[in-house]
């Protein structure tokens, strides 16, 4: 298996006046076959028409890819669907696949998008590309770690144009400057923000009116970042010091959720646990502090919490200070997540006068690994003791 991550990050804005963007960006991790999928679309035009055919272009590749269909048949399959626009005489869509393997390996095909960018470190790298038929473009390398792939719209590369500074638009040149500016900045800034800078810079460039969609993507291969959750007593006592010994040997972030649980890394471990009386949200109890652990919590109620935003998709209105909004940023911080789970049952939450929302920690747990995994890309691992 590659001994990186790939993280993806895609940021996007609509044309002004439009209630959707007309650009659409799709990407599956297949953790059984260690490949990623990622497809960027941009529909003819803008607002809702665009919209269903980038959708619809987006979703097809995506597909077709995930089926193992070499790319150039899929992007022919995809071509011969669209419909073409008449007036113009192209397709409604165009649309840049891209099939990234466990070892690096790296499948790129174009349709009508701006042309991609690979920088290796903060240097643009020569990109050789082969034509395949009529404007489909093919290029393949091996990815090494540092690498970042950006996919853009024309919504930036031509962003801009007209004014007197850029009279055909945000020029690659310009663009590849200003990319490594920003690498130059922080050269282990994330994918997500990365795609949010040159978004934003490419409305600034309109004047903070998008004459047009406005997407930029980016895929980062970096070190993962890894995070463990330790929640609840183990089946038997004896394996109280092997919980201890797993959590604190943990190359990584630790959480502890749990009183109990934290009462037994603290005892095992011979640190002190200090309560964090001011750190409550009205809804959960404080956190706790145990040296050599980045977060404590109360268990059942603070994971059902964490659930229950992640499901919703309602990060924005999370109050970073609570302690389910601590811990959803060090989720959404990290990229292998293990779940260490104690498999004792805590006669407390058996108590039928508990909401019946309140699933036992394993259910709870269950439903976290699927929603980080399903709309969060993370990868996600549960082991019982």
């Amino acid at each position: 298996m590659s001994n990186y991550f790939i993280e993806i990050g895609n940021e996007n804005i609509q044309k002004a006046g439009e209630e959707v963007c007309g650009d659409v960006f799709m990407s599956r991790k297949l953790q059984e076959e260690g490949r990623s999928v990622a497809v960027l679309s941009d529909g003819l035009g803008s607002g809702i028409k665009a919209n269903v055919l980038a959708t619809m272009t987006a979703s097809m590749a995506l597909n077709f890819t995930i089926a193992n269909q070499a790319v150039e048949h899929s992007a022919q399959s995809i071509r011969n669907t669209l419909p073409i626009d008449e007036e113009r005489k192209i397709n409604y869509a165009t649309f840049t696949i891209i099939d990234i393997e466990y070892d690096g390996e790296t499948t790129i095909l174009e349709y009508g998008n701006p042309q991609f960018l690979i920088f290796r470190g903060n240097e643009a790298l020569n990109i050789k590309k082969s034509t395949i038929k009529a404007e489909l473009e093919k290029n393949c390398f091996k990815a090494q770690k540092e690498d970042r792939i950006i996919l853009f719209s024309d919504g930036v590369s031509q962003s801009g144009i007209g004014r007197a500074d850029m009279p055909f638009g945000w020029e690659l040149d310009d663009l590849k400057s200003f990319i490594a500016y920003n690498l130059n900045k922080d050269q282990y800034i994330s994918a997500q923000k990365l795609s949010k800078i040159l978004v934003n810079r490419a409305l600034l460039n309109d004047s903070f009116k998008a004459k047009d969609d406005i997407t930029c993507s980016v895929i980062y291969f970096r070190d993962p970042r890894n995070l463990i959750i330790c929640t609840g007593p183990p089946y038997k006592m004896e394996k109280d010091q092997l919980m201890a010994k797993t959590v604190s040997e943990f190359n990584g972030s630790k959480i502890i959720c749990g009183g109990t649980t934290a009462q037994i890394i603290s005892r095992e471990l011979e640190k002190e646990i200090d309560v964090d009386i001011f750190s409550g949200d009205g809804e959960l109890p404080p956190v706790s502090e145990i040296e050599g652990i980045d977060l404590v919590t109360e268990g059942i109620l603070t994971l059902g919490k964490v659930a229950e935003y992640l499901e919703r998709n309602e990060l924005n209105k999370i109050k970073s200070s609570s302690p389910a909004g601590k811990i959803i940023k060090l989720l959404l911080k990290h990229d292998k997540i293990t779940f260490l789970v104690g498999t004792r049952i805590n006669e407390a939450h058996q108590d039928p006068a508990l909401p019946v929302e309140l699933e036992i920690r394993r259910n709870v747990v269950k439903k976290i690994t699927r929603l980080l995994d399903e709309n969060y890309l993370k990868e996600v691992h549960i082991q019982y003791i």
